[in-house]
């Protein structure tokens, strides 16, 4: 086997196994080149030699019930498959990249930038990644979870709330997320319906939204927006709103996924400044989170935003999380947020 790929659907009682066994995943240098494929698709957040936008080639299609993927056959060695070289970042380390970001923020280079850090987690006794994939199902039924395994990219697990772009036949769905609070106490019993939000939070989804609908523009006058109303995800919360579309013509995908990806929810305005700023002061390399996977079909696409993440190497874990930037977030209040985030994936590594 050169390529796999497990995900389950929001809300799913069954999850779908891909298998690549003939030759290796397709490596495609662009969103663009996923015009007119189909197969599991595995991107990154930066497109590079080294980590290129990945195509699992479904050569086996299966589905089956949570509990029995323990029991998918020949599965792959994972240990040492990560080739990740990133150094667990300190507070001070973040610190200093925020203030490093917000900094270009009050000069008025950027409406808005996101900041991500990796933190490590090392156990005695490695769990199966399998393991983890069903503790994350069982746990975050509303999400989408996945976990991809191929040799240049190493073995990835996912549990994210974010649509990227999803259709069947000529019906489209992409969404706007982005805002976050944490549920505490009696709200954890609800889905955050008395939750107030503050006005830095309704901005950054203001945003969000206001990039995706200029996105849409260029490709169809037919859509609709609703929203935004509150989610949950997990014992978190954001701003959700929600766009319908129709496309005359799907064979050009890969042009809406370029125009799309990566989004202010996981980059920043402007998007190619922004990008590039994070490329280049960011501590931490983002490598597959933040990215987006799932499956691109002529029929049927279900492709998510890589929030969530960890990279999986043996008894070592590489948790991802990050936040949008604006010029009255504070330092503080961001560092709280990832801590909140990357207590999705801490939460399953837990007996």
């Amino acid at each position: 086997m050169t390529g796999l790929a497990i995900f389950r659907l929001p809300h799913a009682s069954e999850v779908t196994c891909v298998r690549q066994v003939k030759g290796t995943p397709e490596e495609l240098r662009s969103c663009q080149e996923l015009n007119g494929r189909s197969g599991f698709v595995v991107a990154p957040f930066e497109v590079t030699p080294s980590q290129p936008i990945l195509l699992i080639h479904p050569d086996y299609i299966e589905t089956m019930a949570v509990d029995d993927v323990m029991h998918i056959p020949d599965m792959p060695s994972f240990e040492g498959s990560s080739v990740c070289t990133n150094v667990s970042g300190s507070r001070g380390t973040y610190a200093i990249d925020f203030a490093n970001f917000h900094s270009q923020l009050s000069l008025g280079f950027f409406q808005k930038i996101v900041l991500a850090r990796c933190t490590d987690v090392k156990v005695d006794r490695p769990l199966p990644p399998l393991e983890l994939f069903r503790r994350a199902c069982m746990r975050y039924p509303r999400m989408f979870i996945a976990l991809v395994w191929t040799e240049k990219s190493g073995c990835w697990l996912t549990a994210t709330p974010e649509i990227l772009l999803e259709g069947v036949g000529n019906h489209w769905r992409t969404i706007a997320l982005a805002g976050t609070m944490q549920l505490e106490g009696e709200q954890l019993s609800g889905e955050g319906e008395t939750i107030t939000w503050s006005t830095k939070n309704i901005q950054e989804q203001r945003i969000v939204a206001t990039y995706i609908t200029e996105c849409l523009e260029q490709f169809t006058s037919d859509f609709h927006e609703e929203g935004p109303c509150t989610v949950r995800a997990a014992n978190l919360v954001h701003l959700r709103s929600d766009f319908t579309f129709s496309l005359s013509d799907n064979g050009h995908i890969g042009d809406l996924l370029h125009a799309l990806h990566p989004t202010p929810a996981v980059c920043g305005l402007p998007k190619r400044a922004a990008h590039h700023f994070i490329i280049h002061n960011e501590y931490a390399s983002r490598r597959y989170y933040s990215g987006f996977m799932g499956m691109l079909g002529t029929e049927e696409t279900h492709l998510y935003v890589s929030l969530r993440c960890m990279n999986i190497e043996g008894g070592l874990y590489h948790l991802y999380a990050g936040g949008g930037l604006l010029k009255d977030s504070s330092e503080e209040m961001e560092w709280q947020e990832t801590e909140a985030k990357l207590q999705t994936m801490r939460k399953i590594l837990e007996k």
